[in-house]
């Protein structure tokens, strides 16, 4: 007899002890464990958060935040960095683990334990879900990747990180990568 697995819905995983979700994802119904970045990529998590909190504080363009869930079509993720203009601040239940909303900039950054076609399929789950965009930052080749729904820019050296989302924010991939 076969066994029969109860998959979890966003609101069964709301409803986890905080240290039972703490280091996973909802995928699919299935915890998934996310656990285990090492200092470079918390580096680079932390950097990012500044710079863009920085910006984005000083021109009153919404909200940055690292680790935060959103319901993504029924699947629980944190993107490393996020980002959401005032309309999206008004949504936000400061009681819910998980957003009812996704935001409008989601940066994942690569850590070990990560797959290159699990960030390809998170990425796609981000922008069926409505993300305007999503960065996705490969430390170990200093390489950023824009996605968009219509486009995709990879990144090197002095190439410019700048979105539309952000009027005047840019960065070049070696300055983000320079101090790491």
């Amino acid at each position: 007899m076969a066994a029969i697995t109860t998959l979890l819905t966003i609101e069964d995983f709301e409803r986890l002890p905080a240290d039972v979700a703490k280091g996973h994802e909802l995928v699919d119904g299935e915890l998934v464990d996310v656990s285990g970045n090492n200092p470079l990529h918390n580096w680079l998590r932390d950097y990012l958060i500044a710079i863009l909190l920085s910006f984005v504080t000083d021109h009153g363009l919404g909200r940055v935040i690292s680790e935060q869930e959103y319901d993504f079509e029924g699947n629980a993720h944190g993107p490393d960095v996020s980002f959401f203009g005032p309309a999206k601040a008004l949504l936000v239940d400061r009681k819910k683990r998980v957003q009812r909303f996704v935001p409008d900039l989601a940066v994942e950054i690569a850590s070990n334990s990560d797959t290159y076609e699990g960030l390809l399929r998170k990425k796609d789950r981000y922008l069926r879900a409505g993300v305007s965009e999503v960065w996705l930052i490969a430390p170990e080749i200093e390489e950023v990747v824009i996605h968009t729904a219509r486009t995709i820019r990879a990144l090197r050296g002095t190439d410019a990180i700048e979105t539309d989302l952000l009027p005047g924010f840019s960065i070049t991939v070696e300055r983000l990568f320079q101090n790491l």
